[in-house]
């Protein structure tokens, strides 16, 4: 079986469909069925890679990019586009970090499977922005997450802006989507970790 490396490295980039002011229009704002259906809920964990800087500094929307060998799991079943879930940032070990304990509970996220069109990535990447403001960085720290839906399709765009626009969109699709009951109760999913605390000061 190929690596998620591997399939990065060789799987074609496809073609996405540009995004238009009429898809705009007719944006669901729930998406998905009332509960989880395969290929769903998807698995992922691993420790947390600084990606190309973009998503806090030019779209205000920063993420956490997984390594490839993580994401084999949603690359092989799943197709690119903008997915919902969970996501959990773990603290090292022995607890000693800037983050707080709000920090590190489960919180509602938003992930970008592809290969990011607007900016001509040429690997697949997993990028996922997770719903919280975090106290500082945690890069190198392990992160689960549970991917619970699919949003829509990667688009590409003519436009910056628009792109943000459909950003914010998604998130707010995301958090109606994970408001109905059988989605809510995967917050205290057992592939999130509800031992690990924090020191402090």
């Amino acid at each position: 079986m190929a690596t998620a490396a591997e399939v990065a490295q060789l799987a074609e980039r496809p073609e996405a469909q540009l995004q238009t002011t009429e898809f705009r229009a007719v944006r669901p704002q729930i998406v998905g069925p009332d509960s989880p259906e395969s290929p769903f809920p998807i698995l992922l964990a691993g420790p947390v890679q600084k990606g190309f800087g973009r998503g806090g500094k030019e779209l205000g929307c920063p993420t956490a990019n997984l390594p490839d060998e993580s994401i084999t799991p949603i690359s092989s079943v799943a197709k690119p586009g903008v997915y919902y879930g969970y996501a959990q940032v773990l603290p090292p070990k022995d607890g000693k970090t800037e983050l707080c304990q709000d920090d590190i509970r489960v919180h509602p996220m938003v992930m970008s499977l592809g290969w990011n069109p607007f900016y001509k990535n040429e690997i697949l990447t997993a990028e996922i922005h997770i719903m919280h403001e975090f106290r500082s960085d945690f890069y190198g720290y392990d992160m689960n997450a549970l991917v619970l839906g699919y949003i829509r399709p990667e688009l590409d765009y003519t436009s910056r802006e628009a792109l943000i626009e459909d950003i914010e969109v998604d998130k707010r699709v995301a958090l109606n989507s994970l408001a109905r009951p059988q989605y809510a109760k995967y917050q205290e999913d057992p592939h999130f970790d509800f031992s690990c605390t924090v020191a402090t000061s």
